[in-house]
């Protein structure tokens, strides 16, 4: 049940709180029992617990009686654990706190314990402030109804500036309790004291100030110390002292005694008002203002953190302004904490927006005698590309909005008012002292506007002059008027750099362009076609020869021909009238040691444009390889001699045929030509597809005679061989095959003298629909016969008969796609080692 849940969730989260009222066990699980049924919340149901007197030690009885029936899963229980870590501080747990820290460890362990119980309420509470869960309100303020911010930018400029400074693990404000007593310590009930006596007498005194404030000493009796600090403390005892020892006192005394702390007290201290968890905290009696706060959680989304007063028996002892300690790291007003202290935070009063160019665009608090200028140097100041002079600002007046435009001057004058927004515009994309030159100068680029460049010829001068390749007759500038309009202006470049033109002034954002001869005319290139290593068009160069180009195109391939290199050459006429049937003059060249031969290679250049072509050499070959597998004597890849080999050719270089071979069954397998590829539609019912590697190989069989071209070399049935072509010779098969419209496609053996209908009883006979006239027969060579009626000699061992289908769109049965896989799986082995071959 979930109230044994929130029970056993308890126990390792409320801290022990001792109040006036108790509840019994069965009180407690009744009113978590009634608190849910009534949709209580968890922090309500908390409060309640601990109103009505409900402790840790009671919490643990009723869990062990109820123990195992927690599982410890819901989220919700998670968070109410959470919230009960963060709201239930004890004294017990700073009493072990200060204990251990000169005496033992596990009350560090205590310490890190409570510290982590509030994480989980001090991340929630960070992301109400930073717009996650609360983000801002129709009015831009921070508030209910709205999902959070929509990116990280968005979700920063909604913060709080300072409200995350006690969400800081690292950031604790913690007393530092191993350093020497302040003498300004003022001790209380609870402080160990430590007397020390040393001198002409000597002893140690080591005592608790007692509720009463005092302590005792022996022979002395009840020493009131209480509400003293420790050097008037040290003080009140000399003179006290001096009545037992004679020599604490005089000109030479003989006796010292010396006060000093041992364990120090707790004291409770009330945080109230706007903070993430209010309540009473036992805290140590070092604890500062900053620490009580940090233990608070914080201010929640609507409190200040530029006036929290620190209240001493009704009197406001301390002011503290956060931000003081945030921008300039001032703790003047974070005070020593007395035991009753009361820590008030109250609402801020004015809370303001900037956004736009400021380095921490963000919400601020502001006091109500601050201005922009304070605001801007809380946000850290203008960002580079702000726009200075001017701050745009929203008001709501109560009734409307009104809007300001603060100048640069008003800035240290102009109040903030609650609700403010502020605006940092950027500064325009546009330059007020810029002109630009392009084109055939050393130094390209923007330049400032000035007295030292204010015309054509000084803006020149400051680019370093104009490169050897200007062209001087014509230049122009590209304005842009105020009205946005442009206008081209035309310079005589030559004349005003001689002096005999005018110079012309500058205006800002002027173009001055000065074009280079090779801009107002199309490149020059050259092109080499054919056997060289890189073909392609290179950048035309003068004097440019056919060897040069023939070098910067990696060389010569090996298949090149150096007996014919031809350069074809453009028509060039542009002042011709006349039409030409004559469209481009072509040079021939030999090439020898990497020279030019022949007529008229002397002094021979390249143009632009020309085309170079080398061909290739008509003698050149590439090896051509073909293969061999199955039954020869040494299989593989051979390369033809010739062009014209054939397949005994092939036969005769592997050895000849093993004795094993079934040369009648031979058949031979060929990768598709280009042509072929292009044709290939019309012999898909032959083509396999093969993938090899990345590459993919169509190749199909060819029906051949083996037997007869062995028996008869050089004839008809001695194919011509062809490159990729791969010869199989497979064993002696005993079999025959029956697949198609048959019963049940079948395997039989093979029996010299039957025809085929044996062959088709074999099967189980035709089967219903099946195609009697139209049965015929692959054999392993590759041919296909159709099935005369009665013929024996047409069956051969290895062979496949098949029995069409009268329905063509009839899918086949499942014994007949067995059948037909079994064919096509063994095809499919005999072209892999096809393509392992070829690797």
């Amino acid at each position: 049940m979930r109230k044994f849940i929130l029970l056993c969730l308890l126990v390792f989260t409320v801290s022990s709180v001792v109040f006036a009222q108790q509840m019994t066990d069965e009180q407690v699980i009744l009113y978590v029992q009634e608190a849910q049924s009534q949709g209580k919340t968890q922090q309500e149901m908390l409060v309640e617990l601990m109103k009505k007197g409900v402790t840790k030690e009671q919490i643990q009885r009723i869990q062990s009686k109820y123990s195992g029936k927690s599982d410890g899963s819901s989220e919700e229980n998670a968070n109410f654990m959470g919230e009960a870590n963060s709201r239930l501080r004890t004294q017990k747990t700073y009493e072990n706190k200060n204990k251990n820290i000169s005496q033992d460890e596990s009350g560090l362990d205590n310490l890190g314990s409570q510290k982590q119980s509030i994480k989980g309420l001090r991340a929630k509470s960070a992301q109400q402030r930073n717009g996650y869960g609360t983000g801002v309100n129709n009015n831009g303020q921070p508030g209910y109804g709205y999902n959070g911010p929509k990116s990280a930018e968005d979700a920063f400029t909604q913060q709080i500036f300072g409200h995350n400074i006690f969400d800081n693990e690292y950031l604790t404000f913690e007393p530092n309790i191993n350093v020497a007593t302040p003498d300004n310590y003022r001790l209380g009930a609870g402080d160990e004291v430590i007397i020390d006596v040393w001198g002409a007498s000597q002893t140690t005194i080591r005592e608790k100030i007692s509720p009463e404030g005092t302590v005792q000493i022996a022979k002395l009796g009840p020493v009131y110390l209480s509400g003293k600090t420790v050097e008037e403390a040290n003080d009140y005892l000399k003179r006290e002292f001096a009545k037992i020892y004679a020599g604490v006192t005089g000109e030479t005394p003989n006796t010292q005694i010396n006060l000093t702390l041992g364990e120090i007290r707790s004291i409770q201290v009330n945080v109230m008002g706007e903070v993430v968890v209010p309540g009473t905290y036992t805290l140590s009696s070092f604890a500062s203002v900053f620490h009580a706060l940090y233990w608070a959680g914080g201010v929640n989304k609507i409190g200040s953190l530029r006036s929290i007063k620190v209240i001493r028996d009704g009197k406001t002892v301390a002011d503290l302004d956060i931000y003081d300690f945030i921008m300039e790291g001032r703790l003047k007003d974070d005070i020593r904490l007395q035991d009753g202290d009361v820590i008030l935070v109250n609402p801020y009063q004015t809370l303001v927006q900037i956004l736009g160019k400021v380095k921490r665009p963000m919400y601020y608090e502001m006091k109500p005698t601050e201005t922009i200028g304070t605001l801007l140097r809380y946000a850290g100041g203008f960002t580079g590309d702000a726009y200075k002079k001017a701050i745009r600002l929203v008001r709501k007046s109560g009734r409307e909005h009104q809007i300001f435009n603060v100048d640069e001057m008003d800035y240290s004058v102009f109040r903030l008012e609650d609700g403010d927004m502020l605006t940092v515009d950027s500064v325009l994309n546009r330059f007020e002292n810029r002109v630009e030159i392009r084109g055939a100068v050393y130094r390209e680029g923007l330049y400032q506007l000035s007295g030292e460049v204010n015309t054509v010829k000084q803006l020149i001068k400051k680019a370093e002059g104009v490169r050897g390749d200007a062209f001087l007759n014509r230049a122009v500038i590209n304005r842009e008027h105020e009205d946005l309009t442009r206008e081209v202006i035309s310079i005589d470049l030559k004349g005003l750099l001689k002096g005999v033109v005018a110079d012309i002034p500058l205006q800002k954002n002027d173009i001055l362009y000065i074009p280079s001869i090779q801009d107002l005319k199309e490149e020059p290139t050259v092109t080499i076609h054919g056997e060289v290593a890189d073909p392609g068009t290179y950048l035309y160069a003068d004097k440019m020869t056919i060897e040069d180009l023939v070098l910067e195109s990696g060389g010569l391939l090996e298949a090149a021909s150096t007996t014919k290199i031809d350069v074809s050459r453009r028509i060039k006429s542009p002042k011709s009238t006349d039409d030409s049937n004559i469209v481009g003059q072509t040079f021939t060249f030999d090439l020898k040691d990497g020279l030019l031969i022949g007529a008229g290679s002397e002094n021979f250049y390249l143009e632009p444009f020309d085309e170079v072509y080398v061909r290739k050499s008509p003698a050149y070959r590439k090896q051509k390889n073909v293969g061999i597998i199955g039954e020869a004597l040494f299989t593989g890849t051979y390369a033809l001699s010739k062009k014209n080999e054939r397949l005994s050719d092939l036969v005769a270089k592997a050895g000849g045929v093993t004795s094993d071979a079934y040369v009648r069954g031979a058949r031979l397998i060929r990768k598709m030509s280009e042509e072929e590829l292009r044709r290939k539609e019309d012999a898909t019912r032959m083509a396999i597809k093969v993938g090899a590697d990345s590459t993919t190989l169509y190749v199909y069989t060819v029906g051949i005679h083996l037997d007869e071209a062995l028996k008869n070399p050089g004839s008809d049935y001695d194919m011509v061989l062809r490159e990729g072509d791969v010869l199989f010779i497979p064993e002696y098969v005993s079999t025959v095959k029956i697949n198609g419209a048959v019963m049940y496609p079948n395997t039989v053996l093979y029996k010299e003298g039957e025809n085929s209908r044996y062959y088709i009883n074999q099967a189980g006979g035709y089967a219903s629909n099946a195609k009697k006239r139209s049965a015929f027969v692959v054999y392993m060579n590759g041919t296909v016969s159709r099935i005369r009626s009665g013929s024996k000699t047409a069956i051969e061992p290895g062979c496949e008969i098949i029995i069409p289908t009268k329905d063509p769109s009839k899918r086949m049965s499942v014994a007949e796609m067995v059948g037909m896989g079994t064919s096509i799986a063994t095809l499919g082995t005999m072209i892999a080692t096809l393509v392992n071959l070829f690797k």
